[in-house]
């Protein structure tokens, strides 16, 4: 599928959301949570395990014998040691916990890579990018599809010279996973802010007013009656989005609607990781310590045989 047809389809589906008038728009960043599993670790170890492998991954070790599950994780534990210090730390442990629950990011940002590192040199220019997504269509000045593929193209650039932190229009996999991804580096966040504007602000005054920000998530289509959700829209507006109450948002109530404070589950799984494995309670591990308790971090055939064995019996 080339870029016009998935744009177009794009386009359909928007409008085929937009034509169901119930459902509501959500351009709030939340921090998803860790698992979905119960936390009680008098009961079993699931939720560690999924908050600190990933769900997908936390399941292949249950298929693994005690010996292989503990191999495993001291490999894990050797890359978490950022600074090969032979210690890991509540810091570095909270780092691998969100990379292991946003690994599916890094993997879309391995597959967008080899599209347009196209020199193979390992990183990404601005051209490069420029040349594999938009290319052949700018050589149209009137496409037939309805969009402005120009303008498309200097929001990327915008946000593309945030992402690369050199200035040098030349982005590492870390750049490009910001220039993909801004709403996981706190130096994007800004324009993660500006482009949502851009997208709300319809009269284009700097602000978002009540009718723009409602307009955005639910389209009347000739309904008069407006579901109870966005009533309570409304009034979240006024009373919370709204908070110096002169009628509309600007660029930091915007920013405290689309990318609040949130809870920081990591930084509580790590410090609760660290605290039940430091046996000499120096506040950081070693890899023994970490491998000692390796049923607390990871499952193996062991610990899916004992949870079945307590269902059978709970049964």
């Amino acid at each position: 599928m080339d870029l016009r047809q998935f744009l177009l389809c794009l386009s359909l589906c928007t409008a085929f959301a937009l034509s169901k008038p119930t459902e509501k728009k959500d351009r709030v960043h939340h921090e998803p949570q860790l698992s979905d599993k119960v936390h009680n670790d008098a009961q079993n170890f699931d939720y560690d395990h999924d908050a600190f492998l990933g769900a997908e991954e936390a399941k292949s070790f249950d298929q693994l014998t005690p010996e292989e599950s503990k191999e495993r994780l001291g490999k894990i534990v050797s890359k978490i040691d950022d600074d090969k210090d032979g210690f890991v730390t509540v810091d570095e442990l909270k780092g691998w916990i969100k990379f292991a629950q946003k690994r599916w990011i890094h993997e879309d940002v391995e597959r967008q890579w080899k599209g347009h590192d196209l020199n193979e040199d390992g990183l990404v220019s601005w051209e490069e990018y420029k040349n594999a997504t938009y290319g052949y269509v700018l050589d149209d000045p009137d496409p037939d599809d309805g969009f402005n593929y120009k303008q498309m193209m200097v929001r990327d650039e915008r946000r593309f010279k945030m992402a690369d932190k050199d200035g040098d229009l030349i982005a590492t996999k870390e750049e490009f996973t910001a220039f993909l991804h801004p709403e996981e580096y706190d130096y994007m966040k800004d324009i993660v802010v500006q482009e949502t504007m851009e997208d709300i602000d319809k009269n284009a005054d700097g602000f978002i007013d009540l009718e723009e920000y409602i307009g955005d998530m639910y389209s009347h289509d000739g309904n008069a009656d407006e579901p109870e959700w966005v009533k309570t829209e409304r009034e979240q507006f006024v009373e919370f989005r709204d908070k110096n109450r002169d009628g509309r948002m600007d660029k930091e109530e915007t920013k405290d609607w689309i990318l609040p404070s949130d809870y920081d589950h990591a930084e509580a799984e790590a410090r609760h990781l660290v605290y039940e494995s430091d046996q000499n309670k120096d506040g950081k591990l070693t890899k023994e310590e970490i491998v000692d308790k390796y049923d607390l971090f990871v499952g193996s055939q062991a610990t899916d045989f004992g949870e079945a064995l307590v269902r059978h019996d709970e049964f």
